[in-house]
């Protein structure tokens, strides 16, 4: 078992989903996002997602592309991001890592290279937003023999026949987009996603991660409820591009963070006292 396997099995050991954190890599400079991701997983983070800075992140709401925009223009690079990974791992051998963002930046890397360099330094999954199934055999078929997982997404207008396509050669979890749009532009809705994710549920043994349009504690606790795990990005982001004006501290982050943790086990709370 991998770090995200064994991830989820102690949170459903535990009766409750597990809660995913994006930040971007060099939001707001390079030393504070390393101080960040390393805080992290103390404050309850069960994944960490760390976002590649790109230029044009045509999925990613404006809360995240100025976050991508502060990382650029701070220096950030993909060889630095993956060092970011490299320095966490010192620290913390069990977190698992995924890292979040467009093609344009893996292919001039180089795939194969990117691959290997990922897996070293510590990365457990990709999710490569604009790289679709019938297109990712440059960078999947590599991912997969060095047992780096291949993260897709699926969205409400995903029918069973586009499914067919997407779930060979996934790994890790599946992550559901819960509304249509980009990141943070409308809130998720627990009741809403039910039939669709129960659905999902008798079509993949892979986890199901719900992201976009989550914010609160309350948002974290209705959604855990039915699924896997639920994905706080823009929410986190938000707080941290405060940091970079003087608004807002480090510590406000973890606690923030610390708070979305909390949310998520009060179902499971709830369920062990109705025993």
């Amino acid at each position: 078992m991998n770090r995200i396997d064994q991830r989820f099995a102690k949170v459903r050991q535990e009766e409750r989903a597990a809660l995913v954190t994006f930040i971007m890599a060099g939001d707001p400079d390079k030393a504070s996002a390393q101080d960040i991701m390393n805080g992290l997983p103390a404050a309850g983070a069960d994944i960490i997602e760390i976002g590649m800075p790109f230029s044009d992140p045509m999925a990613d709401g404006l809360t995240i592309q100025l976050a991508g925009q502060r990382a650029l223009a701070g220096g950030m690079t993909l060889a630095q991001t993956l060092d970011m990974v490299k320095s966490f791992r010192v620290h913390d051998t069990q977190t698992p890592v995924v890292l979040m963002g467009y093609y344009n930046p893996v292919y001039i890397y180089g795939a194969e290279r990117f691959v290997i360099e990922a897996v070293k330094s510590g990365v457990d999954g990709v999710i490569i937003v604009d790289l679709p199934p019938e297109e990712e055999a440059e960078l999947g078929d590599h991912a997969r023999a060095h047992n780096l997982n291949m993260i897709r997404l699926v969205t409400p207008t995903t029918d069973d026949n586009r499914l067919r396509k997407i779930l060979p050669g996934a790994g890790g979890f599946l992550y559901y987009v819960s509304i249509t749009g980009i990141t943070g532009a409308a809130a998720a809705n627990a009741q809403a996603l039910t039939p669709r994710l129960k659905h999902l549920k008798t079509k993949t043994d892979l986890p199901l991660a719900v992201g976009f349009g989550i914010r609160t504690p309350d948002d974290v606790a209705a959604l855990s409820e039915v699924s896997d795990a639920v994905v706080v990005g823009s929410a986190i982001v938000e707080t941290i591009g405060k940091i970079g004006k003087g608004q807002a501290k480090i510590s406000d982050v973890i606690t923030q963070v610390t708070a979305l943790a909390s949310a998520l086990r009060q179902p499971a709370r709830k369920r062990a006292t109705n025993r």
